[in-house]
Order: structure tokens, then sequence, then C-alpha cells
């Protein structure tokens, strides 16, 4: 139920709701940095710095404690917050990787000591007990998927850090290492830091295209008091193949679009139908007769951030907040007009789009 399937699909998921927890305390900045490791025994380690999460066996002040995130659902209706990840699972969290493992440990190092408390099939072997002095602080969960419940164990390390490194891409404060010690010929690992954020993004699927650029990356940031939330676009046209239009919504995938990708195709539209009208190309006509070639080419990322996200359907991959499409479209259609009007070789390079399509066979 809370992971979907039992096939690699669902293990991932199954790992998600631990990743996603350690990396919703780093935007909560209660931690700065995430290791992930996938151990050489088929297990998965996930380690943040910070305090480390209370136990309430030492009378940490705090709640929820680490019992209470490994045994009970945790239902969290302000983690759908903007400052949060939307993947895990509505705060189900660590309780469902829990019940899943053949076995799992909790550690918390924290004030001088090292708490450690083990899990087999999500029964508590005991309460959380001290295991000795330590001079580091932080939490660390250690679990191995149950056998009899997933059809496959191992995870991919590949599908791992595509998820990380665009986790990393969208939420700027984020350092997440995923290492795998299970190749043969020595450990593999990864850093996934993003300063740049979308713009960093669409130039890494673009670099990956393997294809020549028109222009280079343009991209912007912007608070809305409208939406409660904020606007960030990227966005680059190509000569060849494209990564096409990715959208996200508090860090949540949305393949199938929304309020936030109507608004960025009309932002679009209208500023380059406002170009063109400036420029007096041979397309300078009604905004829904913008050619259809200025979307061939063109890799961008949409991602909004919102206080109160509403999503449509189950599966919730449709955003459908109402105000996103304005607010969306005013923004792309003001920063994208300014950026095709101060610079001249992306002018140039939108210009030929535009008027390519009006030109006489064999011109």
């Amino acid at each position: 139920m809370y992971v979907g399937s039992t096939s690699e699909r669902g293990l991932r998921i199954y790992v998600f709701t631990v990743s996603d927890w350690a990396v919703n305390e780093v935007l909560a900045q209660d931690a700065g940095h995430v290791e992930i490791v996938l151990e050489s025994d088929g297990g998965v380690r996930v380690a943040l710095d910070g305090l480390g999460i209370p136990v309430e066996a030492a009378g940490h002040p705090g709640t929820p404690s680490l019992e209470e995130l490994l045994t009970r659902t945790l239902v969290e209706p302000w983690r759908d917050g903007r400052r949060f990840v939307g993947a895990w699972l509505m705060g189900a969290g660590l309780f469902v990787a829990n019940a899943l493992s053949s076995r799992l440990t909790g550690e918390v190092r924290r004030e001088g000591v090292r708490w450690v408390q083990r899990f087999d099939r999500g029964v508590a072997a005991g309460p959380p007990v001290p295991e000795g002095a330590t001079t580091d602080t932080g939490t660390v969960i250690a679990f191995l998927p149950d056998a009899d419940i997933f059809e496959v164990t191992e995870c991919s390390f590949d599908a791992l850090a595509e998820h990380f490194r665009t986790q990393a891409f969208l939420n700027r404060a984020l350092d997440i290492a995923l290492t795998d010690e299970r190749p043969p010929g020595g450990p593999r690992s990864e850093r996934f830091y993003s300063p740049g954020g979308a713009k960093d993004f669409v130039a890494f699927l673009t670099a990956g295209a393997g294809t020549s650029d028109e222009t280079d990356v343009f991209g912007f940031e912007q608070e809305d008091p409208r939406i409660t939330g904020s606007v960030e676009v990227a966005l680059r046209w190509s000569h060849d193949t494209a990564g096409g239009i990715r959208t996200f919504a508090n860090s949540r995938p949305t393949p199938e679009g929304g309020s936030h990708l109507l608004g960025f195709r009309e932002g679009v539209t209208a500023a380059v139908d406002a170009f063109a009208r400036e420029r007096r190309l041979p397309a300078a006509t009604p905004a829904d007769r913008v050619p259809d070639r200025l979307w061939d080419g063109l890799t961008a990322v949409v991602s909004v951030k919102l206080d109160r996200p509403e999503f449509e359907g189950s599966t919730r991959v449709v955003l459908g907040n109402a105000e996103v499409r304005e607010s969306v479209a005013s923004a792309v259609q003001e920063h994208l007009l300014m950026w095709l009007t101060e610079d001249p070789r992306l002018a140039a390079a939108v210009a030929d789009r535009i008027t390519a399509d009006t030109r006489p066979s064999g011109a």
C-alpha cells in the first residue's frame, strides 16, 4: 500500500521514505548534509549530520523521538509545504521503511553519547540503549529490505543518483552524497550539490543530450505573494534534440503537468509574440500563431514551491492551483522578453526560429 509495488520501483520508493526524510531535515535547517550508502550486504545506510533527533530514553526534548518515528504513522500535513520535498508519503516516512525491512537500526549521536535501537521486521528488539561515547552528532538509519516482501532487493545506483541529483538541482541548500559499496572493483561515489538551481539543471540536461546550443541558459527565480510561494524557471534552445519541459511542484515531479505548465507555455508564447511585434518580424501575429518550431529544441525546467499545493487525482502528478497559471505566465513573459531584448545572440536565434516558418520554399 505504501510503496505501491514489490518490484524495483517499489524498492526505490522504500529507500526514498528514509532519504527524503533526511533531506527534509536539511531543508528544515536541522542538518546540513545527507549521505546514502548502498552496503555490500544489500543494506542501505542513510546518515545526516546536525544535532541528532530526540531519544526519549535520554530525556531529549522535542518530538517525535527516534522510536516514534520508527514505529508510528505520523501524518504531518505541513510537510507538503514549500520547504520540504513532496515524495515521502505524506508523513509516513520511517515507519514504512521499518515495516518493510527485515532489520533496521536507528542510531543517534547526541550530547556525547551514541544511542542505538534495533528492530526486526518492524518490531523493536528493545528500547534505545547507550553504546559508548562519541564526539560526533547526527542520525543514522541503516536498513535491509525484506526479501519476503520485495521481488528485488538491490537498488540501481543510477536510478537513485538521478533522484538525488534532481533534488539537489531543485533545492540549492542540499548537499547529498551517494556511495555504492557493492561493486567488486571498489566503491563508486557521487556528490550532488547545485548552487545554480534550475539553470544548472537545464545545463546538465542539454550537455547530457550532446546538443549544439543556440543560446545560453536563461533562468530566474522569484517570490510571488499571490500564490504564497515561488516560481523558478530555466530554459535553453538547442539546434538538435531537446530535453523537453520538466515540471515540478514542491520538488515533486508532475509528469502530467498542470497549471504551472500551462502558465509557462502561455508566458513563452506571449514574450516571443511581443518580441516579434517589436522587431516587425513576419510572424508578428496573434499569440496562438507563434510557430510550433519555437518548441522544437527547447529544454526547460519549471519549478514552483507552494505553502498550500493542490494536486489532482490520487497519484498527485498534476498541479491544480489555478492561481499558479497566471503567476508563472506573467513572470515568464516579463523575464524572457527582457532577456530577448537585452541579448543579441539570443534574439537572433529566436528570430530565426520565428521567421523560418514564414520563408518561401527554397529560401
